[in-house]
């Protein structure tokens, strides 16, 4: 049977020896390369836009922009695809497509964490092995199946003949799962801070390894058959020296030029230049150039210097080069070639069945391990996840005239229908949403005597975590009611998500060479010893510090996410604000006020904004906590937390409630009126009076008839000029925190005036008041929103959720 001809170019050449081989590139060559790439550019990140909402990768967005170029739809138009892609201008784009190819490669070895891998646990292997070795077993059966039935008369039509070269890369293709795509489908949908999702995670990147691996060994051999054994020899020697010779050198000189941040564009140019001396390397000694790339980022130091090379890199490699790539794989797929066949229905029952088998092998990998089938296919699916380094072996095949077109379109179909699926059905299978509508105690108010207090501690620096602990140890942890602190450091995502996962999967360890992890590792580990000397202080405090590595725009799911599955009473979130020495709170970062905004709005227990003016100063022996009770939940809330406050024996607490007579009772009717009218809203007030009341009496009788440290007062208002006016009286007496409700179900107009001039919504008319530089307190300021009536609104309008992706979560202990 005939084989199609490799592709010939006709290309007229006036001057050999110039650098594009014609006698012009400003005239002819690189217009051309320019409008190609703002093409690619362009239509990719329209894709990615329109695909965002059904959480697909870029990497399909790039696949989508060559198929839009393809006869079935742009590509029957001649002149609009001579415009586009000319044929004198094809050389350049794919000699530039495959040195951002390269680079992707080497980016892929740095990101590789070798040392995760050599420690990974049993379940993540067992899963990870069985994903390769079921589908090494049944893709040979799937493609005699595509070969017994797919039959065309035309000849170009026809399949490729039968070799092993084929049912070689055939496999390969169904064994390998894209660690880097899965990374960010998992960030995307918020599954990372659950078992599943590091499991996939772990089993994602030993496979990808293994993908390495099989591609070094076995390519060759599909390529040069029999000859290979000496390239794949030669390969194996040339990366045993990289490791063993060239690592510890190359490693030393970089560790002593980043710790001493003596790097500048020339130094770091001439290490970038290595990633090409290795793939040409590898590509003389046979095997393919992207092998080089990739060992010679493997070997290079991870840590800060690879955060460094990450964050100059990956924009113009990942965003501009590697796309040109993928979108040729798209130009490639000619669809309609699975419905010219004789049975065309079974071809595409075969496109489907080669999505079958790594689904087949993890559940019954799993199963083993007890968990759950619906666990099982999901995690199928989502290992089932192709990347570059099946797109590679696919665009090699068609290269090499090892795969015909229909054979290619089968397997090309099959790779993008495993990618395409995965999102949407694991979005419908997980839908975390809906868990959050069914716990509704969620409160401190609620929480048993003798129950655990779950806590999630926000932080984003060593600064914070110590300011958080200050809070926390005033909880009263006891044996009785013991405390778990789950500890979120919270990182953005800035670039690659693998990448970010690679360095943050496990939690460093306090060894020499502190001076190569990122700044991100290094401030988790100066997090993890403070939270740890916290934890080893007291008995009854639990520590668990996990990494949330995301967008800070989404960063608020994951936080949700975390929280309901950690069953949390209570969210801690740091003001965006901080003490100065000055004795001022000044700005921290703007970003954090958006993020405490979004967490306050859905979250699923309920949650304190703490403003810290250096409490962690005051002893605990001698603290002094002022209560301010106005009404409505979140002051029930808030009542509550000092309540189980006052258990320390070295906290005075004093419970002050402002009784609102005359003008400042009157009901703001407009913030009801439109949607459950004016009755409503005054029978609301009489519920929450009811509520109040019997909450406050059932303190007063069980604690301030019963502790000597704690106080109850009252105090009448009657407009609304006298509330700033009882907060500075109270100042006068002196406290170390205050404890208030955020007032969200106050309906009163007196507060929703004073709410118009709040520069923190989030904190409440009182919040507000008290953390103002201008009322001039030197104290501290817990704000408490209780879970289950709405969430906060900021102003007059409801706040609406951020349906936006990019995440990643990593757990450590």
């Amino acid at each position: 049977m005939a084989m199609q001809q490799p592709a010939c170019y006709n290309v007229s050449v006036v001057n050999p020896g110039g650098a594009w081989q014609t006698d012009n590139v400003l005239r002819s060559e690189l217009p051309i390369l320019a409008f190609q790439i703002a093409f690619s550019i362009v239509f990719s990140r329209l894709f990615f836009f329109i695909y965002k909402p059904l959480h697909q990768p870029r990497l399909i967005s790039q696949i989508s922009v060559g198929f839009l170029m393809t006869p079935l739809l742009l590509g029957r138009y001649a002149s609009l695809y001579g415009l586009v892609f000319p044929v004198r201008g094809v050389l350049n784009i794919e000699v530039l497509s495959h040195i951002g190819l390269i680079y992707y490669a080497f980016l892929s070895g740095l990101e590789t964490n070798l040392n995760t891998i050599l420690h990974v646990k049993k379940k993540a292997a067992c899963i990870a092995i069985a994903g390769i070795i079921f589908p090494m077993m049944m893709a040979p059966g799937l493609y005699a199946l595509h070969r017994k039935f797919y039959h065309s008369e035309n000849p170009i039509l026809r399949l490729e003949e039968s070799t092993s070269s084929a049912y070689l890369l055939w496999t390969l293709i169904l064994t390998v799962t894209g660690f880097p795509v899965l990374a960010h489908t998992l960030s995307e949908l918020k599954l990372l801070y659950t078992g599943l999702g590091k499991v996939a995670l772990t089993a994602a990147m030993i496979s990808d390894t293994y993908g390495w691996f099989l591609f070094t060994i076995l390519v060759p051999f599909a390529i040069n058959g029999k000859v290979a054994v000496y390239s794949v020899l030669s390969t194996i020697i040339f990366i045993v020296v990289c490791i063993v010779a060239v690592r510890p050198i190359i490693g030393r000189v970089i560790d002593r030029k980043t710790d001493r941040d003596e790097w500048d564009d020339n130094q770091l140019l001439f290490v970038m230049m290595g990633v090409l001396a290795c793939s040409y390397i590898t590509d003389i000694l046979g095997t393919h150039a992207i092998v080089g790339a990739f060992v010679y980022g493997l070997i290079l130091p991870h840590g800060r210097f690879s955060d460094m090379v990450m964050s100059v890199s990956d924009d113009f490699v990942g965003g501009f080069l590697a796309p040109l790539f993928f979108i040729g794989t798209g130009m490639r797929l000619a669809v309609v070639t699975l419905f010219l066949g004789g049975h065309w229905c079974m071809t595409l029952l075969i496109v489907i069945l080669l999505c079958v088998p790594k689904i087949l092998s993890t559940i019954f990998a799993t199963f083993f391990f007890g968990m759950r089938t619906r666990d099982g296919v999901a995690l199928g699916l989502l290992l089932n996840t192709k990347g570059a380094m099946a797109l590679i072996m696919l665009n090699l095949a068609w290269d090499r005239t090892i795969f015909s077109p229909p054979t290619y379109a089968v397997i090309a179909s099959a790779v993008i229908l495993m990618t395409v699926i995965v999102s949407p059905v694991i979005n419908a299978i997980y839908k975390p949403r809906k868990i959050f509508e069914q716990n509704k105690l969620k409160t401190i108010q609620k929480l048993r005597v003798d129950a655990e207090l779950r806590i999630v501690a926000c932080v984003h620096s060593n600064r914070q975590a110590m300011s958080m602990i200050s809070i926390i140890e005033s909880f009263n942890a006891t044996r009785l009611s013991p405390i778990h602190v789950f500890a979120l450091y919270l990182v953005e995502l800035t670039g690659r998500a693998a990448a970010l996962l690679a360095s943050h999967i496990e939690q460093p360890s306090v060894q020499p060479g502190l001076q190569t992890l990122t700044r991100s590792q290094q401030e988790l580990e100066n997090i993890s010893s403070t939270f740890g000397a916290f934890g080893d202080v007291y008995d009854a405090v639990r520590i668990e510090i996990i990494n949330v590595v995301s967008s800070y725009a989404t960063i608020n799911e994951d936080i949700y996410n975390l929280a309901n599955d950690k069953r949390s009473s209570l969210i801690l979130v740091p003001f965006h604000k901080h003490y100065s020495s000055q004795g001022t709170l000044e700005l921290t970062s703007a970003v954090y006020k958006d993020i405490n905004q979004s967490v306050m709005q859905h979250a699923p227990c309920s949650v304190g904004i703490f403003v810290d003016c250096d409490l962690g100063s005051v002893p605990k022996v001698n603290m002094r906590i002022v209560m301010i009770f106005v009404g409505g939940p979140d002051d029930r809330e808030a009542l509550a937390v000092a309540w189980r406050m006052a258990g320390h024996p070295g906290i005075r607490l004093s419970v002050v409630r402002i009784l609102l007579f005359d003008e400042a009772a009157e009901v703001d009717t407009s913030i009801h009126e439109e949607a459950q009218g004016i009755l409503s809203a005054v029978m609301d007030n009489g519920k929450q009076q009811e509520l109040d009341d019997e909450y406050m009496n059932l303190f007063r009788l069980t604690a301030v008839n019963n502790e000597d440290s704690i106080t109850y007062s009252e105090i009448d208002v009657h407009v609304g000029e006298d509330i700033p006016a009882v907060l500075h009286e109270l100042e006068k007496f002196g406290c170390d925190l205050y404890v208030v409700g955020q007032g969200n179900c106050r309906n009163f107009k007196v507060f929703s005036n004073l709410l118009d001039w709040c520069d923190c919504s989030e904190l409440g008319v009182i919040g507000d008041i008290l953390a103002s530089n201008n009322f001039g307190s030197r104290a501290s300021v817990l704000v408490v929103q209780q879970y289950g009536h709405g969430g906060m609104h900021l102003g007059r309008l409801g706040g609406t959720n951020n349906d936006g992706f990019d995440s990643l979560v990593v757990k450590t202990q």
